[in-house]
């Protein structure tokens, strides 16, 4: 047999990730920030429950990720995300998503980068304010910022070297949780404390720990191999086992780290309760929990992971939001410039623009939480659409070539659909408040300027195909207005919310159908997103 030619033409990507290469840039995309700092959040909020959230969350990711593991074999091109919106429902809804993608990938650059200098601000006190809200001083804003300039130029290596490298850094990130796992078990005296301080939590924070803690922003990061679709010479089987494999081993690790978290406490670090959890060292964690156990070595090692771990999971956040960025320019939803490669085949404007943006939401994030926040919810928002799209094709195109197909999708899609809805429900209405009037005013800008400057007609703008998403956006914030989260008006419970947001999903799902493209035309965009015209 003849070997597939990897090599790219100028402007063009080459096809030279594998599927180890997929699975490892997955994985890299979810082992950052979030164990680091996701354990410590998670157990504020909600006590010995936190272990539980991580299984929850893993199971709503799980279930997004199978119905793009399907999609993605359908969509086999770098920046597939982009493209799938495209085919379901025109070219309104696929160019606000190609933007609210790149929205949700931008940032996480960013937060990486602050990760790194929290950890460090431990022993180079130059970098948070010390008045307890976690910003960064103006020299942490500096350090940020040199940060996501190296992980920008590391980016312009070619795919093949550029994910060889991710390789070597995510043995080292699955090898360093597990010792710490090990490490901080073995060291641990006081089995009692899951039983500690019983009435400081509850179950209603095992559910909001999931957005509010960083558990779902830990997870986000199955997308990177459908991100780099296009660049894999066996797509079709390739980015199915790297999105299930690396949700699968996030998880594994993720709820083991929860676990040795709580075991490493000690009463007298809850003497106040969970939400007060204190302990010298908090503002790194594991770290300062392996210093007080008297395990320096350990310490030691997280504070070198605590480069590594960030900047592993910001260096392929950057290299999967250019190749949004890269479809974006290439579906004509942006600047076509987005699509300019180096001889290597890297697209080197949208890395420039991915930095440039990065650093940009360092200014008005300048906290890890509160840029994970906006995040988790920006992304699982995007996520949403995934089930929706799996829903029309399976409807319009049931003859497609799926190189893989998701069984029970007819039930695993809705649910999916509603697992998405509930983590926006569950971040509070103060958050949701600000990202939904973010998404107002972007789509209104998009409006005048389509309408007024572009002065296309109201027939072209596809209004029909996308009015559904004025109930999807305005049902939930309206629920969670409703809800008991911070500033709502506490008008419907915590457990009657969740029933309503799954009721309200179901509708959404119904006119989400109704509105989608024709078979015909969408079959016809297909064959065009695929022979690239």
């Amino acid at each position: 047999m003849a070997a597939i030619d990897t090599a790219a033409p100028p402007g063009k990507l080459r096809r030279d990730a594998g599927v180890v290469g997929l699975l490892f840039a997955s994985t890299t995309s979810m082992i950052g920030s979030g164990w680091l700092f996701g354990a410590y959040h998670a157990s504020k909020i909600a006590g010995p429950l936190s272990v539980w959230s991580w299984v929850i969350g893993a199971v709503i990711i799980m279930l997004i990720a199978l119905c793009f593991a399907e999609l993605s074999t359908m969509f086999s091109k770098s920046g597939a995300l982009v493209h799938m919106s495209h085919a379901s429902h025109g070219e309104t809804l696929g160019r606000l998503w190609g933007w609210m993608l790149f929205l949700s990938y931008a940032p996480v650059p960013a937060v990486e980068a602050e990760g790194i200098v929290t950890y460090a601000n431990n022993y180079l006190p130059y970098f948070i304010k010390g008045d307890g809200s976690g910003t960064l001083t103006l020299m942490g804003f500096i350090a940020s910022a040199v940060l996501l300039s190296v992980l920008a130029v590391l980016n312009l290596l070619a795919i093949k070297a550029l994910l060889k490298v991710n390789n070597t850094v995510t043995w080292w990130k699955i090898a360093v949780p597990l010792v710490t796992v090990v490490g901080l078990i073995a060291a641990s005296t006081h089995w009692g404390v899951w039983h500690a301080a019983p009435g400081t939590y509850s179950s209603q924070g095992m559910f909001t720990a999931i957005p509010a803690a960083g558990i779902v922003f830990s997870f986000l990061g199955f997308r990177t191999a459908i991100d780099l679709g296009g660049e894999s010479a066996n797509p079709g089987r390739n980015i199915p086992m790297a999105v299930i494999g690396s949700v699968v081993l996030a998880a594994f690790v993720y709820i083991l780290l929860q676990v040795a978290f709580i075991m490493a406490l000690s009463p007298e670090n809850l003497k106040n309760g969970w939400t007060a959890l204190s302990f010298a060292g908090s503002a790194g964690p594991f770290a300062g929990l392996a210093a007080t156990l008297g395990m320096g070595w350990l310490a030691l090692l997280l504070y070198v992971d605590a480069y590594i771990s960030p900047g592993g999971t910001g260096l392929i956040y950057v290299t999967g939001g250019s190749r949004i960025l890269y479809a974006v320019g290439d579906t004509d939803s942006g600047p076509q410039s987005l699509t300019h490669t180096t001889k290597s085949g890297v697209p080197w404007l949208a890395v420039a623009v991915m930095w440039a943006v990065g650093v940009f939401f360092l200014l008005p994030f300048p906290a890890w939480q509160l840029l994970v926040g906006y995040i988790s919810s920006v992304t699982v928002l995007t996520y949403g659409l995934g089930p929706i799209v799996l829903m029309v094709l399976r409807r319009s195109q049931p003859d497609a070539p799926r190189a893989f197909k998701l069984a029970g999708a007819e039930i695993l899609a809705p649910l999916a659909f509603i697992a998405s809805n509930l983590v926006i429900y569950w971040t509070g209405f103060y958050t949701d408040s600000i990202l939904f009037g973010m998404l107002l005013g972007g789509f209104a800008i998009y409006a005048l300027v389509f309408h007024l400057v572009q002065k296309k007609p109201a027939s072209a703008f596809g209004w029909n195909n996308i009015g559904w998403l004025a109930l999807w956006f305005g049902g939930l914030w309206v629920i969670t207005a409703l809800g008991t989260s911070k500033h709502a008006l506490g008008m419907l419970g915590f457990w009657d919310g969740m029933a309503a947001v799954a009721i309200w999903s179901l509708v959404v799902i119904w006119f989400a159908l109704n509105a989608a493209l024709p078979a015909e035309e969408t079959g016809a965009l297909m064959e065009r997103i695929q022979h690239g015209n």
